[in-house]
């Protein structure tokens, strides 16, 4: 007889190059330790296989965050827990998130990875503050091209301010005050 774990989606939404993924792995091996099912959606692989071919329109954006949003749920109400570390610049694609997995009675927690833009443009991880600036690229999210902060997030982590373990440890801490880890 196996135990039915409660899944949910923790969406880590911010800047490129916030600290988002890396957050989101140091987590799941956290959680996979304790023995919980854990998924990441990272939003460059899923760019490459489940969104290939959209651009970063406005709508295109939007409908890269609803597919990813679709695949978090499913996930999340078969137990897992989904770690979504995806900047979804627009707040009302993550507000159709949430609703999805509110009509599905699903677990969807917000987690804003406020690092500073000044902070993400000198880590600049893939390099895109650096080919915005010599004119290579636009459309960068908040640089030129919007990013609306979460108004008021399960939670919001200043990476920039803290190790990547105690972003994790912060995360973890909200995963166990909702009954969830």
């Amino acid at each position: 007889m196996s135990v039915t774990e409660t899944g949910a989606t923790i969406w880590l939404t911010g800047l490129p190059s916030a600290g988002k993924t890396t957050i989101a792995y140091e987590l799941a091996g956290r959680l996979r330790t304790e023995g919980h099912k854990v998924e990441v959606l990272d939003g460059d692989e899923i760019r490459e296989f489940l969104s290939a071919g959209l651009g970063f329109s406005r709508e295109d954006r939007h409908t890269n965050v609803a597919r990813i949003g679709f695949v978090a749920e499913l996930l999340a109400a078969n137990g897992v827990k989904v770690l979504v570390p995806v900047i979804a610049p627009f707040a009302d694609s993550r507000e159709a998130v949430r609703k999805r997995h509110a009509a599905e009675s699903t677990t969807y927690l917000e987690v804003h990875v406020a690092t500073p833009v000044e902070v993400c443009s000198v880590r600049d991880v893939k390099g895109l503050y650096a080919k915005q600036a010599a004119g290579e690229i636009s459309g960068l999210t908040g640089v030129d091209d919007p990013y609306e902060a979460p108004e008021s997030p399960h939670l919001r982590i200043e990476s920039h301010q803290q190790t990547v373990q105690e972003s994790a440890a912060a995360l973890h801490a909200l995963l166990t005050e909702r009954g969830l880890a």
